[in-house]
């Protein structure tokens, strides 16, 4: 199973705060150990949410948002994306991470949608499109 590990935000990632040489050297170490498990597809760091927009939708209307957002605690400062067998093994590597902010910090698991959940909904033909599409973007990179 897939799943993202979001990594939450607060004052000082939001401030823009960049982390210390310790933690980008301890997360470096937890990186290698994600890697040399076969688990780690995808990491990166964001921006403060200042550098970002929001569009919000409304039927066909589109509003574009400028940053900064208010509500930290519901914001993203970082995420990976993760090959596990199961949750349980997501919250076992999760729990070994170094605390990604130095102080209190949350890092969320979501499973990600496979194909089979989606149902009949998800015809052969849109499978044959997913398919293809990710196929194009492994071509890219």
């Amino acid at each position: 199973m897939r799943c993202m590990i979001i990594i939450k935000a607060n004052h000082d990632t939001e401030a823009g705060v960049m982390p210390s040489e310790q933690l980008l050297a301890d997360m470096g170490r937890y990186n290698e150990e994600l890697v040399k498990a076969g688990i780690m597809l995808a990491g990166e760091g964001l921006h403060p949410s200042m550098r970002g927009a929001r569009v919000k939708f409304s039927g066909t209307a589109r509003q574009v948002v400028d940053g900064p957002f208010a509500e930290t605690k519901e914001l993203i400062a970082g995420f990976w994306l993760w090959q596990v067998r199961d949750l349980d093994e997501a919250i076992e590597w999760v729990k070994r991470c170094p605390n990604p902010t130095g102080a209190e910090s949350e890092i969320e698991i979501r499973p990600v949608f496979e194909a089979e959940d989606f149902g009949a909904e998800f015809t052969p033909e849109l499978r044959e499109q997913e398919e293809r599409l990710r196929a194009e973007i492994a071509r890219r990179n």
